[in-house]
């Protein structure tokens, strides 16, 4: 349950940074910044932080090598549907939600991966530990 919940939140993270609807941060950061500058920037903040956290984490645990290993996963999976005929590019909003989607996959298997890497493997990741 706790990957799921760590692929979620990546999920909501993304798609409420920027989505094709117009219910995002970003188109609503453009439209009422000049007005609501004070909230605008907390939320930029706020979203920034999240990022950061996640991408951090990602780029520990699985580095670019497992991001690159990902991002072809979700590709070839997007392929293979495509390719049976249950997934059309045709329309633009699908696409967008298709990067969503792969963008929350990788970060949270990135955030995940000490899970399932202690599940599969038995051993734990400890980060760096310097005594000085």
């Amino acid at each position: 349950m706790g990957i799921f919940l760590r692929w979620l939140f990546a999920f909501v993270l993304v798609a409420a940074t920027f989505n094709p609807t117009p219910w995002n941060y970003t188109r609503w950061a453009l439209t009422n910044y000049a007005t609501e500058t004070p909230i605008t920037v907390l939320l930029g903040l706020i979203l920034l932080i999240c990022y950061v956290i996640y991408i951090r984490a990602t780029i520990r645990s699985i580095g670019a090598f497992g991001i690159t290993l990902v991002v072809a996963v979700v590709a070839a999976l997007i392929w293979v549907l495509i390719d049976q005929g249950l997934l059309s590019l045709a329309n633009s909003d699908v696409n967008m939600w298709l990067g969503i989607f792969a963008l929350s996959v990788v970060l949270g298997i990135g955030l995940s991966w000490s899970i399932v890497r202690r599940a599969l493997s038995g051993q734990l990741d400890v980060d760096d530990w310097d005594e000085d």
